[in-house]
């Protein structure tokens, strides 16, 4: 999966089968607060949304940025794995 990341609109995304998943944030300083995640029905079920997260902790990791989950599935994604140590 591709996973497009447009900073201006503060989103990661991938389109598969015709259908678009998201994740969008909010950037506050080196705070990246993950606000929503979406993957339509469709195409539920193949790991479309952990892509997005991945991309997503990625982008937090290189940057520099704490990440805050304020969506369900961005906080369980996250409980499910954590962090790595960034020092």
């Amino acid at each position: 999966m591709d996973v497009d990341h447009d900073r201006n609109a503060q989103r990661f995304s991938v389109s598969v089968d015709g259908h678009e998943g998201v994740l969008d944030y909010e950037l506050d300083g080196d705070v990246m607060t993950i606000t929503h995640t979406g993957v339509p029905a469709p195409i539920g079920g193949r790991g479309v949304a952990g892509e997005l997260m991945r991309a997503a902790l990625e982008a937090a990791y290189a940057a520099g940025w704490r990440i805050v989950p304020r969506c369900s599935y961005a906080a369980a994604y996250l409980r499910r794995h954590p962090p790595r140590d960034r020092n």
